[in-house]
């Protein structure tokens, strides 16, 4: 049996991604796939503790880096955004160290720091070129007859983009923060 379930993840999200996915998995649903922007495909299964990890690499992974995932019993099953999604049984996981993707914590601070770079700047300048221009323009009555509609829309618009902005910036500063 198959569920689809709808839940959205902020680019700072990842780590209550990777929580809520293992939850799901113990309670006997095992991803299967994913659908942009936020559609989570479920399989039903055997449930189990399985230890699932997010990685952001946007498209630079190589056949190297797959493969040495694979030898530390990492299993690649999904791409989304970026995102490359791998899970392990939490028992072949003997240490805290095996159940990481990453070595070390200055690694876990330089992916934080490239979904800043890659993400959120670009979502920043759209912020400022489109959003509050627009915004300006139809409090301003620039807009002519539609005005009051575009107001109540770039209102929204510049509502959603300040809080991801924020939330975004700020998480992402503390994840950098305490992996340094």
């Amino acid at each position: 049996m198959r569920e689809t379930v709808i839940r959205f993840f902020t680019i700072a999200d990842y780590e209550e991604e990777e929580i809520w996915l293992r939850e799901r998995h113990k309670s006997g649903w095992k991803l299967v796939r994913l659908i942009p922007p936020c559609f989570y495909v479920f399989e039903e299964c055997e449930p189990q503790d399985v230890i699932y990890r997010l990685d952001f690499k946007n498209s630079e992974q190589t056949e190297e880096y797959m493969s040495m995932l694979r030898d530390f019993g990492w299993e690649y099953f999904a791409r989304c955004f970026g995102w490359l999604y791998f899970r392990k049984p939490a028992d072949e996981a003997e240490t805290e160290a095996e159940g990481e993707l990453f070595c070390d914590r200055a690694s876990r601070a330089e992916m934080a720091a490239k979904i800043v770079r890659t993400r959120l700047l670009p979502l920043a300048c759209i912020f400022l070129c489109c959003v509050l221009p627009n915004l300006s323009n139809a409090v301003s009555g620039r807009l002519g007859a539609l005005s009051g509609f575009f107001k109540g829309f770039f209102g929204v618009m510049f509502a959603i983009y300040v809080y991801l902005i924020l939330h975004c910036g700020i998480k992402l500063r503390k994840i950098r923060e305490k992996n340094r």
